[in-house]
């Protein structure tokens, strides 16, 4: 949202630039969607600029995207307002599973000091 609401913020150039950043806020839309009902007003907008395909043209496009980022900062601060997210009910820890380098660094690790190990051993 800061990217394109921002008072700093450069109008994008380019219609990739346009397309990216609709992207972005539409996986928002979607993030915030699952924090609050369903038939939430602000979030039925916000859904309802989201299906809308980006419109041709150089304005059009700009214009899109600005409705698109005022959406969902109308949604962030529905949320926070009404504190939907406090009425969810609290995970469970999810456990912790090893990343592959992680792994890769213990097998290593193993590997090194079983060499070093055997290059200690004196030869009879």
């Amino acid at each position: 949202m800061t990217l394109v609401l921002g008072e700093d913020s450069p109008v994008p150039e380019t219609a990739a630039d346009v397309e990216d950043l609709v992207l972005r806020l539409r996986g928002h839309v979607n993030q915030l969607g699952t924090l609050m009902p369903s038939q939430e007003p602000a979030l039925l907008r916000a859904q309802q600029l989201c299906s809308v395909g980006l419109p041709e043209g150089y304005l059009p496009s700009r214009v899109h995207l600005v409705r698109l980022a005022e959406a969902t900062q109308e949604l962030i601060a529905k949320i926070r307002l009404d504190d939907f997210g406090a009425s969810r009910p609290a995970r469970r820890l999810a456990r912790w599973t090893p990343q592959i380098n992680v792994l890769r660094g213990a097998v290593f690790a193993v590997a090194l000091t079983c060499l070093v190990w055997a290059a200690s051993v004196p030869r009879t």
